[in-house]
């Protein structure tokens, strides 16, 4: 038997964000299921392939956004009745300092 071995870098948190694709300026915003440091899990509507990059903006609790690139590590088909067609996994990367400054204000503030 074997045992499941985590093997994020940074611990994930439930934390009150939304995403998109960046640069959309029309279209639903989605709950982001939990993030951290290194990655998010979202809600999609759209199909993602996996290895391909994402744009994304991320909505913060204070009303202000920012925007990060990742990489789409897997991707979970739904159930016609869910919230979304889709479930994927991110791995963010080419992230610059002061977007994971700001990121992580929100993921420490979110631990209290």
């Amino acid at each position: 038997m074997t045992s499941h071995i985590d093997r994020r870098a940074f611990p994930r948190i439930h934390a009150p964000l939304y995403s998109r694709p960046a640069r959309m300026k029309v279209g639903d915003k989605k709950q982001v299921l939990d993030v951290s440091l290194g990655g998010a899990r979202i809600y999609s509507d759209e199909p993602q392939d996996v290895g391909s990059r994402l744009d994304l903006e991320l909505f913060l609790p204070d009303g202000s956004s920012l925007e990060c690139t990742a990489r789409i590590v897997w991707a979970i088909k739904l159930p016609k009745d869910a919230v979304a067609r889709f479930e994927v996994g991110l791995s963010f990367i080419d992230v610059p300092e002061p977007v994971l400054a700001q990121l992580k204000t929100v993921l420490v503030a979110d631990e209290t």
